[in-house]
């Protein structure tokens, strides 16, 4: 697993690990039921504590993104059919980027498009 982890980030490094995962997983590049790479193995490969690794995945776990057994280790969870509410954190998040991002001079039709693209839906 190729992760890209700026050490200069104020953003501590085990929520660099969580959010890559989770745009793995929501990108397709992770796929449900493949197995993450152990703690020992990701924290060798990106050069890091294997405690930074652990708590990402305890995260990942608690958030129901993966799933974890001491024989089988990490495994992407299959996503649920079923819609579930943004939780009041994720809508403060997303509420402070639109807020740049119309600060920025982006219009709400700009600010779409982009969504429907990393979406990864077609225009409609």
């Amino acid at each position: 697993m190729l992760l890209q982890l700026d050490f200069s980030s104020d953003l501590p490094i085990y929520l660099q690990i969580r959010n890559q995962i989770i745009l793995g997983i929501a990108g397709g590049r992770l796929a449900p039921g493949e197995r993450l790479p152990t703690i020992r193995t990701l924290a060798d490969e990106a050069g890091v504590n294997m405690m930074t690794v652990s708590k990402a995945y305890q995260l990942l776990k608690h958030e129901g993104y993966i799933t974890t057994d001491r024989r089988g280790g990490a495994t992407v969870c299959k996503m649920p059919n079923t819609r579930r509410e943004l939780s009041a954190a994720m809508r403060e998040s997303l509420a402070l980027i639109v807020s740049e991002a119309k600060l920025n001079g982006v219009s709400c039709a700009e600010f779409i498009a982009i969504c429907r693209e990393l979406y990864g839906e077609a225009e409609v």
